[in-house]
């Protein structure tokens, strides 16, 4: 027990020297549900859209992060502003970080001129519960310490613009600073400056390009912007061949390069897989990530009548 608590203690020392490392879950398919990153894009598919995304990172690695990411959203009002909702479990060890976000989105159309292009302004409000479950370490350990969780209400807003062509968007997804876990609280100690959960900025573009009749190129970026973090960026290249099957790769810095692949099956399925080849020396120990996301889309008469609905994003 002593041994624990003098590590709780290293740790928190470290944090208040400013010691940082990521915090919000990385995902290699984001293209496919930018609601992840932007709640701009709230009500971007029109009819009713639902994405599940599951993340398996570092396979083979004791305690490696598993996400799972659940989204629908819907626009409504003649696709003017759009609705939605966001899910996510992120599990790292005996540490796990359930989340809920209600997201809202209002469109202003722009000039034909440019494609039928709009802006999206978009708001989401919700929160985050941290809970450390120590029972699932060493049995005497773990019930000294016991589970500890804590709820962090938070809320962000985002941009998005888009033409036929053109895309691109900033987000700060979650603004408040909340505190994590103050361990020292729980053993009767001194309190120790507490980690904090850091804020993001997201900037994401990308356009498409006709190579043919039958087949587009659609290159895009991810910039995240993490307070107290090294800058982090992903190069994302896709060619689409009859807005049916993509085939692609991903740069992202520093840390792996991706392999992507999308399949459109009909006008309501839409599935992809990515593959992280990880260049950091993790991939001495570990398989890899694997990451498979799976979209379904339907259009509500009442709800979308007389309006188009993009056939592949």
């Amino acid at each position: 027990m002593k041994y624990i608590i003098t590590v709780l203690l290293v740790i928190q020392t470290f944090s208040f020297l400013g010691v940082y490392g990521q915090q919000r879950p990385i995902h290699s398919l984001y293209m496919f549900d930018p609601l992840v990153i932007n709640p701009a894009y709230a009500g971007s598919h029109v009819q009713l859209s639902a994405t599940a995304i599951y993340r398996n990172q570092w396979v083979n690695f004791d305690g490696a992060p598993k996400t799972l990411t659940a989204s629908i959203h819907s626009g409504f009002r003649k696709a003017r502003a759009g609705i939605g909702f966001l899910f996510a479990n992120d599990q790292i060890g005996v540490h796990s970080d359930n989340s809920l976000y209600f997201t809202y989105a209002y469109k202003i159309p722009l000039s034909g001129r440019n494609g039928g292009s709009y802006l999206s302004m978009g708001l989401q409000g919700g929160f985050n519960v941290l809970k450390s479950d120590y029972f699932k370490t060493d049995p005497r350990d773990g019930a000294e310490i016991g589970v500890i969780s804590k709820f962090n209400p938070n809320f962000g807003a985002g941009v998005y613009y888009r033409s036929k062509k053109i895309y691109a968007g900033f987000s700060v997804p979650y603004i408040i600073h909340n505190k994590t876990i103050e361990l020292g609280a729980e053993f009767g100690l001194p309190l120790y400056p507490s980690g904090e959960q850091q804020r993001y900025y997201y900037i994401n573009g990308g356009v498409t390009v006709d190579l043919s009749a039958r087949v587009k190129w659609l290159p895009s970026t991810l910039i995240r912007i993490q307070e107290n973090a090294p800058l982090s960026f992903d190069i994302n290249s896709l060619v689409v061949i009859h807005e049916v099957v993509g085939l692609g790769a991903s740069y992202r810095l520093e840390d792996s390069i991706i392999g992507l692949f999308e399949l459109q099956i009909n006008e309501n399925f839409h599935v992809g897989y990515a593959y992280d080849m990880t260049m950091t020396d993790i991939r001495l120990y570990s398989n890899g990530s694997h990451e498979i996301m799976i979209n379904y889309r339907i259009k509500i008469p009442k709800l979308h009548k007389g309006i188009e609905c993009p056939s592949y994003w």
